[in-house]
């Protein structure tokens, strides 16, 4: 307290502080100022005994927060001749460069060579063309080579790799990861970069329609919300089903209870043909 009161007071000159009516104000600002403590503490008291007999959590006592500490090294046993292990001890290397000395007087000694690693990383297109040979047969027919089991499509698995992990894992928009690809050389439109990002993932979305199926089939209960927003002039919305054991997401263009109902399905389009149906098929001519 007697710190702040100081600080409060510290523009004060000491020859003002001379002064009798300054220092008769200054000591009733400092009594003042003491009492407004002792109020303030006497006031937070009653508010917590208040709460304690409205059975209400007390004021909480917070601690100044503190930086965390790095944790001590241990220290090597005493005459331990461990030797620093080198962090790039581990490292591939792809490339090495011996350089001499500019200068290297007549008579001197070659004293073995000291290691400088220096860590980088290459990107650059790497494109692929594939001449398959076609021969025609003394019948006239025409054989062909045939492509790689692993060439699938006019894109390899490391640029669509690389495609999947920018979009997933580090949440860059489309329209980014084609500007970069094509700043690097990459003859790549949008729509194959959608296509890339989209197609061919039945197995992923058949993964994620089970997750929902086991989730429906041993949950006592479920939560239900969908939040919705505008793209290229359209309305969408995105509902999401779960509880604290799952959670299942899906993209679609309406909120209707037809199209709940079709997601609770997973994919799975059953019906039930029993009297209330026929009825109700009757009803609606």
């Amino acid at each position: 307290m007697k710190n702040t009161f100081d600080q409060l007071t510290k523009n004060i000159s000491p020859k003002d502080k001379e002064n009798p009516t300054v220092a008769f104000l200054l000591e009733q600002f400092e009594q003042q100022f003491e009492t407004i403590l002792i109020l303030k503490e006497q006031n937070q008291l009653l508010k917590d005994e208040i709460a304690r007999l409205k059975n209400r959590n007390p004021k909480p006592k917070l601690k100044p927060s503190k930086l965390p500490k790095d944790p001590k090294p241990k220290s090597s046993a005493k005459g331990s001749t461990r030797k620093k292990k080198k962090k790039t001890a581990m490292l591939k290397i792809d490339k090495v460069e011996r350089i001499a000395p500019e200068h290297i007087p007549e008579g001197s000694t070659f004293k073995g060579l000291n290691p400088y690693t220096v860590q980088g990383l290459q990107i650059a297109p790497f494109n692929t063309r594939y001449l398959l040979e076609q021969w025609q047969t003394p019948e006239g027919n025409i054989v062909a080579g045939i492509l790689p089991p692993h060439v699938d499509g006019h894109f390899d698995s490391v640029l669509k790799s690389f495609i999947l992990y920018q979009y997933h894992h580090c949440h860059v928009t489309q329209p980014l990861i084609l500007e970069q690809l094509q700043e690097w050389g990459i003859d790549i439109s949008p729509c194959q970069i959608n296509r890339i990002l989209n197609k061919g993932k039945d197995q992923f979305h058949a993964e994620k329609d089970n997750i929902l199926q086991a989730g429906l089939q041993f949950s006592d209960y479920i939560n239900v919300d969908d939040t919705g927003a505008r793209h290229n002039g359209k309305n969408g919305y995105c509902t999401h089903i779960g509880n604290e054991s799952f959670a299942w997401f899906k993209s679609t263009e309406s909120k209707s209870r037809i199209n709940f109902l079709e997601l609770l399905c997973a994919g799975k389009t059953d019906y039930l043909l029993n009297d209330d149906a026929f009825q109700y098929m009757i009803d609606a001519r």
